[in-house]
């Protein structure tokens, strides 16, 4: 499955794949693994319950996974807790866009948890741009999703009895919501909140743990998550939604925008008018000024600005900021 991705930025790229057993029309003559190609019945009963190790080359070497990544993040949140959940709301926007380009090609993620994630460190920043923010660890790395399944024909096996009651109430089936759900709780435990399935059903409680109010980021993070995370399918956000929503967040407009003016689409046609303007004049004084070339986070910001329309703003910020 891996091999016949397409190319994202967010998806982990494969470029070689061997297992620890030769071909039969490699093996020598005489060679033990020649005279065990007629195994006896219980060795061929082991062999077959023996699992194959498999050897995967990708171009890009992880340093790390998000497990680890936010295990050793305690501190940087409590510290600077604006920093920490701005650089969340960036990886969980590179895994929205990864499971797109996923579900374009027909492939779901199997089990998509921190430990699934990869982060691959990006190109320092050019010279001029270093000693701004070293003492923050907000160096932004690239989320790399890996383990994938075929969708057709294959439902996502349910992690509990609970979750398998839960889906066969649901129009849609397990491999069309799991996305949402699992990316609900992906933010919960990036914000170092303990949140289990069972909880995130709605099982042990009604009401989903507290999202501590730490910076601009928390509320939106909160209000995200109850999306996708909501029983009824109707009322739970896509995972397209939930990346426009983060790159709303990160970009704007924000609440204030509203506080003054009234919501239109005249509004907000000219408000990413004069963002996309003062991107555009951003880009041509780094390049008057040697800066280098726009790093990661640039690249995103420039994706929303190229796609957003007044219209998914209008939905979106309904869904964002109406109670």
């Amino acid at each position: 499955v891996q091999s016949s991705l397409g190319i994202h930025c967010s998806i982990q790229r494969l470029i070689g794949r061997f297992t620890d057993r030769l071909p039969w029309e490699l093996v020598l003559p005489g060679s033990p693994e020649e005279k065990s190609r007629s195994p006896s019945r219980e060795e061929a009963a082991h062999l077959a319950t023996c699992p194959v190790l498999q050897v995967l080359i990708s171009p890009e070497v992880p340093y790390q996974t998000l497990a680890g990544f936010v295990e050793g993040s305690h501190g940087l949140h409590r510290t600077s807790p604006g920093h920490y959940e701005r650089l969340a709301c960036l990886l969980l926007l590179q895994v929205c866009m990864g499971l797109e380009h996923l579900r374009a090609q027909n492939v779901g993620q199997g089990d998509l948890c921190p430990e699934n994630l990869l982060l691959v460190q990006c190109p320092p920043p050019p010279q001029s741009q270093q000693g701004k923010e070293p003492s923050l660890g907000l160096s932004l790395p690239r989320v790399l999703i890996s383990s994938f399944f075929k969708v057709k024909d294959k439902q996502r096996p349910c992690s509990t009895s609970q979750e398998q009651d839960w889906t066969k109430g649901l129009a849609a089936p397990p491999s069309l919501v799991a996305d949402e759900l699992n990316v609900g709780m992906l933010i919960y435990q990036i914000l170092h909140v303990d949140i289990s399935l069972e909880t995130a059903l709605g099982f042990r409680s009604n009401r989903l743990p507290e999202i501590p109010s730490l910076s601009i980021y928390s509320t939106g993070l909160k209000r995200l998550a109850t999306l996708l995370l909501h029983r009824d399918p109707c009322k739970r956000v896509s995972i397209e939604q939930a990346r426009t929503i983060l790159q709303v967040l990160l970009w704007g407009p924000r609440q204030e925008l509203f506080a003054r003016s009234k919501k239109t689409l005249t509004l907000l046609r000219s408000w990413v008018e004069v963002k996309r303007a003062l991107l555009l004049l951003k880009f041509a004084e780094n390049m008057v000024r040697a800066v280098g070339s726009p790093g990661l986070e640039e690249w995103l910001c420039c994706q929303y600005f190229k796609e957003v329309t007044e219209h998914t703003l209008y939905q979106v910020t309904q869904a964002l900021y109406t109670p």
